[in-house]
């Protein structure tokens, strides 16, 4: 598949996933989401072949795509965060980029101890936009400036100790027996009173409306990938090879 057909069905998944939990938000007999990826992976991430090439800005008054597809993203994760319904993430393989903030927005998480959890956007000269302030709000500001900045690696195990996650087990079954529990414990509870608990939590989290957050990520995450980091980043990724940090004058 192309570069290009690759990030329109990415779109177009982004666009499902919201437009999924937009169709639900008054349904409370729709009482437990669990998001799970397909073939043993959780999110590997976006699409890095498409911003390798994403290199021009638009002409002045054209939609970017790369801003608007970065926003629609953030859309997706506040939809999912602000969720009336429980929504429990169940993490094996990776959950990399987009994924580790998705692990990040559900209620409950639940991971394989050897899945794989990093904010890699770092190690590819680009920004972890959309995800940044959802991190923060889950495991605080010097755990995620930790992550952030280091693009490092963690285990499903280590994902608990940061409070990414709340439960590591041993493997696949596992992960279905602990959702199972989850969803049965989650059912003795009151829809509306869970609805309402997630509401109060959230005004709570923090003053900075979110919106405002994510509009100014997605411009952050644009003039990123355009950069000469973003550039030789994106770029070493899809030929396979170690990116050379080699300070470049814009």
């Amino acid at each position: 598949m192309t570069s290009i057909g690759q990030l329109c069905l990415l779109i177009a998944m982004i666009c499902a996933g919201y437009a999924a939990f937009a169709a639900i938000v008054g349904d409370r007999s729709v009482r437990i989401v669990v998001l799970r990826g397909s073939g043993g992976t959780f999110c590997a991430g976006g699409d890095i072949k498409g911003m390798s090439v994403a290199r021009d800005a638009p002409p002045p008054g054209d939609e970017d795509d790369l801003v608007a597809g970065n926003r629609r993203f953030g859309t997706m994760m506040e939809a999912v965060n602000g969720a009336p319904q429980a929504v429990i993430a169940a993490v094996e393989g990776f959950a990399i980029g987009g994924g580790f903030g998705l692990s990040c927005v559900a209620d409950i998480t639940i991971a394989t101890a050897d899945s794989q959890f990093g904010m890699s956007e770092v190690t590819l000269g680009v920004v972890p936009a959309a995800i940044s302030p959802f991190v923060v709000q889950r495991i605080g500001l010097t755990a995620a400036r930790r992550f952030a900045v280091s693009g490092m690696r963690m285990n499903g195990t280590d994902a608990c100790a940061a409070g990414i996650a709340h439960l590591a087990v041993a493997d696949a079954a596992a992960l279905d027996a602990a959702v199972s529990a989850a969803c049965n414990q989650i059912l003795k509870c009151a829809p509306g009173a869970v609805a309402a608990t997630k509401r109060l939590m959230l005004r709570a989290a923090g003053p900075t409306p979110m919106p405002e957050l994510l509009d100014d990520a997605a411009t952050c995450f644009a003039a990123a990938v355009r950069s000469a980091e973003g550039r030789e980043g994106t770029k070493a990724f899809v030929d396979k090879r170690k990116p050379s940090w080699v300070m470049q004058v814009e």
